[in-house]
C-alpha cells in the first residue's frame, strides 16, 4: 500500500446536496475530511429539481478523479440513488430532517435501493455526515497508507479522549 502520487488539491471526494439548506448539516462532512487532509468538492445538485445536473455529477465522476461520493438529501431523498444509478463509485447517503417527519422519509427512501444499486446509509443528520466522511477516508485507505495512518491516530485520540473523561467522572 503506498501513498497517492496524484496532485494532492485535486478533489478525492464528491459531496453533493439536494438543496442549499442542507449545508449547515453536511460541512460536517467537509470539515471532516479536510481534517483529515482529503481533498473534497461540494454542490448542490436535486435529483428532482436538477436532474440533468445530478446525473453529470455522477456521470463525470471518476473521470474527474473522485473515489467516493457522499450525498445529503432529506424528504423523498432520491440523490443519492440517482447517484448510485450513474456511478460505480462508491456513494454514501446522509438522511437529512428537513420534513415532519423528521428525516424518518428520507431514512427509509436512502436505506431502500433496489439490489444492484448500493448506497451505504448513515445516520439522520450531522452524525452521519461526520461518520459519511470516516467512511469515505476508510474507503481511500486501503490505498492510502498516509491517510490510514491518519485515520489511526484519529481512533488512538478518540479513545484517550474516552480515558480522560472517564478519570475525571470516577475523580468526582
Amino acid at each position: 500500500m503506498a501513498g497517492r502520487s496524484e496532485d494532492k488539491t485535486k478533489p478525492r471526494v464528491g459531496i453533493y446536496l439536494g438543496s442549499a439548506s442542507d449545508a449547515p448539516v453536511m460541512e460536517e462532512a467537509r470539515n471532516t475530511l479536510r481534517e483529515l487532509g482529503i481533498p473534497c468538492e461540494m454542490a448542490v445538485a436535486s435529483a428532482h429539481r436538477s436532474p440533468l445536473r445530478a446525473h453529470q455529477l455522477a456521470l463525470t465522476a471518476e473521470e474527474r478523479g473522485l473515489e467516493a461520493i457522499i450525498v445529503g438529501a432529506g424528504g423523498a431523498a432520491h440523490l443519492a440513488g440517482v447517484m448510485a444509478a450513474n456511478s460505480i463509485l462508491p456513494v454514501i447517503g446522509v438522511p437529512l430532517d428537513s420534513s415532519a417527519l423528521k428525516g424518518l422519509d428520507a431514512l427509509l427512501a436512502t436505506v431502500q435501493m433496489p439490489g444492484g444499486i448500493p448506497v451505504a446509509t448513515m445516520a439522520i443528520g450531522k452524525a452521519g455526515a461526520k461518520n459519511a466522511a470516516i467512511l469515505a477516508a476508510q474507503i481511500l485507505a486501503r490505498k492510502d497508507s498516509t491517510l490510514a495512518e491518519r485515520l489511526h491516530k484519529q481512533r488512538k485520540a478518540m479513545a484517550e479522549a474516552v480515558e480522560t473523561s472517564s478519570k475525571d467522572v470516577e475523580a468526582g
